[in-house]
């Protein structure tokens, strides 16, 4: 499925108009292509936000995008023994970060979608230290959940040979601790956001489950009125 301009501004719109606007558009089509836009879910409000940012503000966008993959290039350089300023690098895409999101909270703010600002930031600070931006770029329906080893996947710290000084043999010990450290953080990371990202989900569950068995309940009321009506109407029939 392309990407044609009417499929994109659903996910600009404000969500309480989205599942009005989808089916609309899928009645236009016919086939596969009807289908794939029927079953398009609604955006959640940290989704909303992050495919909001893309459309609406491209610059800052743009600017944490930058600032995600020269930190990613930077943190590969010096696992592989070049020389580069991780550091910099962090602090850039930090500020990067921060813009973004607040950029994105305003967006949201004026059409009245209120993301949780910390599910917001790990969104959007997934994307830009991901290898590749994902195809529904801007057509998210979910949170993208941060995968900090992705970034390091394949990459193995440069061999050391010869005599190395004892000092050089205690900072290769240092940096190692600190990347294990780091590592250690980013899994803790993720596993704090799936834990939040379960929860969520049941919460979600819950609610649907209420919803069903209210629906339910005014369906067997809706019989027993059909009922009794019908009763009415054949004693004055008699």
């Amino acid at each position: 499925m392309g990407r044609p301009t009417q499929l994109d501004d659903l996910f600009t719109l404000p969500p309480e108009e989205f599942t009005a606007a989808r089916n609309a558009l899928a009645k236009t089509l016919a086939g596969d292509a009807a289908k794939d836009v029927k079953a398009l879910r609604k955006p959640n409000a940290v989704a909303w936000s992050a495919n909001n940012l893309y459309w609406k503000a491209r610059a800052q966008w743009d600017a944490l995008m930058k600032a995600g993959h020269a930190l990613r290039d930077a943190q590969i350089g010096a696992l592989k023994g070049r020389k580069t300023d991780v550091r910099a690098a962090t602090e850039k895409h930090r500020e990067a970060l921060s813009h973004a999101v607040k950029r994105a909270h305003e967006i949201a703010q004026a059409a009245g979608v209120h993301p949780n600002t910390d599910q917001l930031a790990r969104m959007l600070d997934a994307l830009s230290l991901s290898a590749g931006l994902p195809d529904d770029v801007g057509r998210f329906s979910d949170v993208v959940q941060p995968s900090g080893f992705d970034a390091l996947a394949g990459v193995k710290p440069a061999a050391h040979h010869g005599t190395a000084s004892s000092s050089s043999r205690d900072e290769l010990k240092k940096k190692k601790a600190e990347e294990d450290a780091k590592l250690r953080r980013e899994a803790e990371q993720r596993l704090d956001a799936a834990q939040e990202a379960l929860r969520d989900a049941r919460e979600k569950a819950d609610t649907a489950k209420r919803a069903l068995n209210r629906a339910e309940a005014d369906v067997r009321d809706a019989e027993r009125e059909v009922e009794a009506a019908e009763a009415q109407v054949k004693k004055r029939e008699a």
